[in-house]
């Protein structure tokens, strides 16, 4: 049975993290991609370190020439994404650190099973769903990233110009009767410009933004605040620490609230299942609170490498379903094609819509004029309510 009093916490990282850093290039060479051939296909993966960025993967094109003339572009991509976040520091500026692109062909016997509108791997995902936020999110991962985003707003805005890209977010929020009530504590580590600033410096930049965006009476006076905890923070990005593409899988999802199959997201084309059939489940998952049918909802789909349809379908409502899970694992398949192929298509994923996934997660955001977070629709209330 679930506990309905307790705390509980999870942690977000900014766009200048050294692992986000990573996941936003990964990401941008797919997007370019997507621009050159809707069904191009990528498997890219991006490590950073001192003034060095290192792109390794498979990648695919119709036309294998118009390939290894569109390889010349990655470099340039990875500045660009370094210079929109904001390293300009010695060790890690976007226009003198050293980008090496060993991108490849797919390998063949991969492709054979997606040609077939098979998935591309094998693998389990989930998606989840709670009505404790207006997005249908856990609030402390919700929160959590809000908080870094505001940051870099006012960072990018020139508003705060002592904040520099790197940044780590915290929330451990009290739940009463199964509800949030309460932030008891809050952990924020900030790289700033200036060795002089310490801790209370910092606190002071950052503390009204941080309360504009949490629920005022979730602040109390006994609220523990950890700004900076560990002193000065200068040194920060792929400089202080080696980023890697997927190694945030955790902050890209739901915060620990719920299950995690264990695939990362960025650099992945939409035929791979770890990312559009999370996107799907988590889209499912959605509609089902928004229908009204459960409070919370978990879904879990799994597939074989080259086969379409799913192995498994999983529902679990955690008590708080107005039907039994059954019944919603039954309705799922009439109102969404779970094929790699009926994901794609349904939530329009062959688009260039991925960088703005990279950072402060891939889901509780609003659904994009041009099909960006296409998952976070509430389309299939009335589908969902009729197939029930």
């Amino acid at each position: 049975m679930s506990r309905d009093n307790y705390v509980f916490t999870s942690e977000s990282v900014s766009e200048g993290h050294p692992d986000k850093v990573c996941d936003r290039i990964s990401d941008s060479i797919l997007d370019a991609f997507l621009r050159e051939e809707a069904n191009a296909r990528v498997a890219c993966e991006t490590f950073a370190t001192s003034s060095l960025v290192v792109i390794g993967g498979e990648v695919g094109l119709s036309d294998v020439d118009r390939l290894h003339d569109f390889m010349g572009r990655v470099p340039q991509i990875a500045r660009d994404c370094i210079r929109d976040i904001g390293y300009e520091q010695e060790k890690f500026h976007w226009n003198t650190c050293k980008v090496m692109n060993f991108l490849h062909e797919q390998s063949a016997h991969i492709a054979q099973g997606v040609d077939r509108d098979g998935a591309g791997d094998q693998g389990i995902m989930f998606g989840y769903a709670v009505d404790e936020t207006p997005e249908l999110m856990p609030a402390p991962i919700q929160y959590a990233h809000a908080i870094l985003r505001r940051l870099a707003e006012v960072r990018k805005s020139g508003a705060e110009p002592s904040l520099r890209p790197d940044a780590k977010s915290q929330l451990s929020v009290r739940y009463e009767n199964g509800r949030p009530v309460e932030v008891t504590s809050i952990v924020l580590s900030h790289q700033h410009a200036d060795e002089a600033q310490d801790s209370a410096a910092i606190r002071a930049i950052v503390e009204p933004y941080i309360r504009e965006v949490l629920p005022a009476e979730w602040i109390t006076p006994k609220t523990v605040w950890h700004v900076n905890p560990t002193g000065t923070f200068v040194i920060g990005g792929p400089d202080g620490d080696a980023g890697l593409t997927g190694r945030k899988i955790i902050v890209d999802t739901y915060g620990g609230a719920a299950p995690h199959g264990g695939g990362a997201f960025s650099g992945k084309d939409p035929t791979k299942v770890d990312r559009s059939a999370a996107y799907a489940a988590r889209y499912l998952a959605k509609n089902v609170v928004a229908a009204g049918l459960a409070r919370r909802c978990t879904v879990q789909v799994s597939y074989a490498i080259g086969v379409a349809e799913p192995q498994s379908i999983y529902v679990d409502t955690h008590g708080t379903g107005l039907v039994p899970d059954q019944v919603i694992e039954l309705a799922i398949p009439k109102v969404l094609d779970l094929t790699p192929r009926g994901i794609r298509t349904h939530l329009g994923l062959n688009k260039p819509i991925y960088e703005r996934t990279a950072a402060y997660g891939h889901f509780g955001r609003a659904p994009e004029a041009d099909g960006g977070f296409s998952w976070e629709r509430t389309d299939l209330v009335e589908a969902l309510k009729k197939a029930v």
